[in-house]
């Protein structure tokens, strides 16, 4: 392994640019040479390509988004697109690439190293934590922050108000932020995919705590189970209180990574650099407790059926302290 490449791709989540730092200056410690992919898949196919140095990835360690841009390539989704994209680091001599991103971000890698036998390492990256073979990805924790933070202040109107708010957080087919914030929020109950609920029970909920002296109440939901427009519209009509919707949106992907996504990515950026070195891919790197940790893409594309059963102990939690 004498040169190497890095691209982010799918949505960016805080904490990439620390991935990127790490990944650079570990590789060239170890003395070899960095290239940088502007704009994910697409920049590959484009040859967007330029060699970084240690003064490149200067001072973006507390930055969130990814210097490298990001974007969703359909061109990448045909084996045209894909051998191109190879074509393109074969001639500079590029033995190995970085992927910095999520569950789709993977399969494109898993297809990029079985068509053209370069070395692809993954580094999970999204606020979704849906990856399986490392507990957290690169931004999942800061993006739950960055929720809470934003629950904690509505809840100041909704207590005085003495209101029902329903607010919609990302996540369309993971839990993981909704879930989160629902129990650190003091939510007194979380819509989100892959847990049955009736607006009808949940509307009986709010009538019998209201006649218990309960006067504000919120609901998280996670936008791939429920719009919070349409949840709020209905428990108006079933319980005729006054019910307000808040859809948070991507300030959730956005804002300078926490301690704990800096230090997971910058670990991370190393481990991959190391796993090429030891001539590894097709493959993530992760940390499961605490230690270092390599799946193969297909492994980190399944469903975590740990995560699924967490999810579910910390909503009962969640139900057990709304009383």
């Amino acid at each position: 392994m004498r040169r190497i490449a890095i691209l982010t791709s799918g949505g960016d989540a805080p904490g990439m640019n620390a991935a990127i730092r790490s990944a650079v200056r570990t590789a060239i410690y170890k003395n070899l040479s960095v290239y940088g992919v502007m704009r994910g898949y697409e920049g590959l196919i484009d040859d967007h390509i330029s060699e970084f140095n240690a003064r490149s990835v200067s001072n973006i360690l507390s930055r969130g988004g990814t210097v490298l841009k990001t974007s969703r390539s359909m061109r990448f989704l045909k084996k045209e697109g894909v051998l191109k994209a190879g074509a393109n680091l074969k001639r500079r001599g590029i033995d190995g690439l970085i992927v910095i991103g999520g569950n789709g971000s993977f399969k494109g890698a898993d297809e990029f190293s079985k068509l053209t036998g370069i070395k692809t390492v993954g580094i999970p990256g999204t606020i979704d934590n849906d990856i399986c073979g490392s507990d957290y990805a690169v931004g999942a924790h800061t993006a739950v922050d960055t929720a809470l933070d934003a629950i904690d202040k509505i809840r100041d109107t909704v207590t005085s108000m003495e209101r029902i708010y329903v607010i919609e957080v990302m996540g369309r087919f993971e839990p993981f932020i909704a879930i989160r914030v629902g129990l650190a929020g003091g939510a007194e109950d979380v819509i989100f995919p892959g847990n049955d609920y009736l607006i009808d029970d949940m509307s009986n909920d709010i009538k019998e705590g209201r006649k218990k002296g309960k006067v504000s109440w919120i609901i998280v939901v996670s936008e791939g189970a429920k719009r919070a427009a349409e949840a709020a519209k209905s428990i108006k009509k079933n319980t005729g209180f006054e019910v307000r919707a808040i859809t948070l949106g991507h300030i959730q992907r956005g804002g300078s990574p926490s301690a704990y996504d800096r230090v997971l990515a910058s670990r991370l950026g190393a481990q991959a650099v190391d796993a090429l070195i030891e001539d590894k891919g097709d493959g993530m790197v992760g940390i499961v407790s605490d230690k270092p940790s390599f799946v193969s893409f297909k492994a980190a594309c399944m469903r975590d059926k740990g995560k699924i059963k967490l999810d579910k102990e910390i909503y009962n939690l969640t139900k057990i302290l709304a009383i």
